[in-house]
């Protein structure tokens, strides 16, 4: 769903695949896609979803800070470096694994994407947490730290594979309060 509409079907079985291909829909010629974990490309298309529809050049798009969270982090990638680790057949893990066991990587591949040099944090709880959200996003807008903040939730955990994304501005076209949010987040 985008703006409450459906933009593309999820096949449960396939999320990789469904990310390719919604990489492909929105024309995104950005390689390095491919070499990211499942939690950045979720993070990345989410982020793609939005932003697209902001230009490039408006003050909005150069301002935009980045709020994710999830509740495993970066666990499914860490278990495939550990597996990595612990295998007699391998002398060494990979580095392309390695670098993505960190669940802020993707938040990164999304600032160098669209040349965000703003506020960027991952946080990592138990549950959704939209009261934290919109409190620390009125935050850095009062601070004038941005213009506009890109929240999401990205989960990615075994067969759980969840993302949510929402922009907050100063004026927006819904109350920003945390009952809104969580209206979204229990609804998307």
């Amino acid at each position: 769903m985008r703006n409450g509409a459906l933009f593309a079907e999820i096949d449960a079985a396939n999320f990789e695949g469904f990310l390719k291909q919604l990489y492909v829909m929105l024309d995104c010629k950005y390689p390095k896609f491919f070499k990211m974990d499942t939690l950045s490309k979720l993070a990345f298309m989410g982020a793609e979803l939005l932003l697209s529809e902001i230009s490039e050049n408006s003050s909005e798009h150069k301002r935009t800070a980045l709020v994710f969270s999830n509740r495993s982090s970066s666990l499914e990638t860490d278990r495939k470096h550990q597996e990595a680790i612990s295998s007699h057949g391998e002398q060494y893990p990979s580095p392309a694994v390695f670098v993505y066991t960190l669940p802020n990587i993707g938040v990164g591949e999304v600032a160098i994407r669209h040349k965000l040099q703003t506020e960027n944090a991952f946080f990592v709880f138990e549950t959704f947490e939209p009261e934290f959200l919109q409190k620390y996003t009125v935050s850095l807008l009062n601070e004038n730290k941005c213009d506009q903040v890109l929240c999401g939730w990205v989960e990615v955990d075994g067969n759980e594979r969840h993302g949510f994304f929402y922009v907050v501005g100063r004026n927006g076209k819904w109350k920003h309060s945390a009952a809104t949010i969580k209206n979204f987040f229990e609804h998307d």
